[in-house]
């Protein structure tokens, strides 16, 4: 069964960015309870902010899961990224997704790997990059899995990578590493810019997708574009598709709206 869940952003650099609820944990959490969320996806500053939060509390107190843990703050942040040739900040790049890995398993958790992932710059070419960056998130990979999590690498567009822009181009990054450590999040909003037929993407995925961000085409809550959720929503089952639909959007015309409206949408496709 497919479960909900929406984004909540900690982080200040990100505010106006693509998350649902921007600012207080709690009353995002006690917002996503009222509306039926069966979860919450965190964008933290870093590993040791998570640690400072009352997550657990907040987690049993509304009755709600953690789906996953963002790590482009080290990008939005420090502009880390781990296709960077110099390998003092690619290192730095991996110690802060390692980090937030180690956090985001203490409440049972995985980590994504969205822009860190960065892109590749011409005077090195591209073999060098995706070599490095492959290398890196099969090191990371094998520590999520060593705390009975995988890590979730999501393929972005275009005009925020050049590695991989397809669910396609991404299970082919994966391929040389172990399916039990690295899976693919399919977001719906790259996927609209990249994807000629995003069901038929889906169902080429199959069991590789582990992560769904649940946004319209114009990265607005789910019903709000013009995305036909009801043939994603038939591909995922079609796949066996069991975890998190989660609502990466603008929180447009206001948070509370845009939850509301992605339950909504999600109430209709999956129940």
């Amino acid at each position: 069964m497919v479960r909900s869940a929406v984004t909540i952003s900690l982080v200040e650099e990100a505010r106006g960015g693509p998350f649902v609820f921007h600012g207080s944990l709690e009353d995002a959490c006690r917002q996503a309870a009222e509306l039926g969320f069966d979860a919450i996806e965190l964008f933290a500053p870093s590993a040791a902010a998570i640690q400072d939060l009352p997550l657990r509390r907040l987690l049993a107190e509304y009755h709600l899961r953690l789906a996953a843990v963002g790590t482009g703050a080290g990008m939005v942040r420090h502009g880390l990224h781990l296709c960077d040739p110099d390998a003092d900040r690619r290192q730095a790049a991996e110690r802060f997704i390692a980090d937030i890995i180690e956090a985001a398993a203490v409440v049972d958790a995985p980590a994504i790997i969205g822009s860190m992932q960065g892109r590749w710059e011409a005077a090195e070419g591209r073999d060098a990059a995706v070599g490095r960056l492959r290398a890196a998130m099969e090191r990371l990979g094998a520590r999520a899995a060593g705390h009975g999590q995988k890590l979730i690498y999501e393929p972005l567009n275009r005009y925020e990578t050049n590695v991989a822009v397809t669910l396609e181009q991404g299970m082919q990054l994966l391929d040389p590493l172990p399916d039990e450590h690295v899976v693919l999040l399919a977001d719906l909003f790259h996927m609209n810019i990249e994807e000629a037929d995003p069901a038929q993407a889906l169902r080429r995925a199959g069991q590789r997708v582990g992560h769904v961000h649940f946004v319209d085409s114009n990265r607005q809550a789910a019903g709000r574009g013009h995305l036909n959720f009801h043939a994603i929503a038939d591909a995922l089952r079609d796949i066996g598709y069991g975890g998190y639909a989660s609502a990466e959007a603008f929180p447009v015309p206001d948070s509370r709206t845009a939850a509301a409206q992605t339950m909504e949408m999600f109430c209709g496709v999956f129940r």
